[in-house]
């Protein structure tokens, strides 16, 4: 009997759980109130060998019509110094580069070494340093624009990240963010959820060997803020002429926002 009874008190706390959830400290794939960096730098270590290939098979080679799409949003021309910040592997960074030509030039920040490693390995025409999305290391106004791919989910303090981002873009240079967002459409989001809980996190792990990453992955985009919430924290970041557009039902959205002249007058 006593048996009986403790099988029934764990299943009641099971089913409290999935009801009401857990703190996020205990939960798997959700890093502790002051740990991001150090949480999301290991999952990005684990995982740097395998990424490329997990972001075509689990967007269905979708991945590569949004980074084209980012690229014509930053609005090249091909003389441009542009920034790639949380460039990890590089994808977009490359994307850049073949537009720009031998005329242009891409720089691509990153918090973790074996991703620029990665990425310098793919292609040498792009410039890695190492160093976080909060803290650039370029003096004001001296890019003509900057660029971020599935990054801001993963820095601590988002409208830093875009502060600086401004901050060393010059003047009418644009930041340019393709980013996770959640479909409108009651019906595609439940099938999002779905893919998001139990397809992406098991698939993830067979090919990448590493379960935590892409139980955080679908996580992180769950609870990152709504298009119009982005867009907002972007024009608080001092970004102007701010705008969004969604790409594949709502899947992804690519924001754009333009750095004002001196004095905040029109560049």
């Amino acid at each position: 009997m006593a048996g009986a009874a403790g099988a029934r008190e764990l299943l009641c706390r099971v089913c409290i759980t999935v009801q009401t959830g857990v703190q996020r400290e205990d939960r798997p794939g959700t890093p502790r109130a002051g740990e991001k960096p150090a949480y999301v730098h290991r999952a990005f270590v684990a995982i740097a060998n395998r990424y490329d290939l997990l972001n075509t098979l689990l967007s269905f080679n979708l991945d590569r019509g949004w980074r084209r799409a980012t690229v014509a949003a930053v609005g090249l021309s091909g003389s441009e110094a542009i920034l790639d910040v949380a460039t990890g592997t590089g994808m977009l960074a490359r994307e850049m580069q073949r537009r720009l030509g031998a005329g242009g030039k891409v720089l691509g920040i990153d918090f973790c070494e074996p991703m620029l490693r990665r990425a310098k390995g793919l292609a040498d025409n792009i410039h890695p340093v190492l160093a976080t999305a909060e803290r650039l290391p370029f003096a004001d106004s001296s890019l003509d624009g900057a660029t971020v791919a599935f990054g801001l989910r993963n820095v601590p303090d988002m409208e830093m990240a875009l502060r600086e981002a401004t901050r060393v873009v010059r003047p009418g240079g644009r930041v340019v963010c393709l980013e996770f967002s959640r479909p409108r459409n009651a019906i595609l989001q439940r099938l999002h959820r779905f893919y998001l809980l139990r397809v992406l996190p098991t698939v993830g792990w067979l090919i990448s060997g590493d379960r935590e990453a892409y139980v955080y992955l679908p996580r992180s985009i769950m609870a990152f803020p709504s298009a119009e919430e982005l867009r907002s924290v972007m024009e608080k970041a001092g970004l102007e002429k701010t705008a969004y557009r969604f790409l594949t039902w709502g899947v992804v959205a690519i924001h754009s926002g333009t750095k004002p002249g001196p004095g905040g007058a029109p560049a």
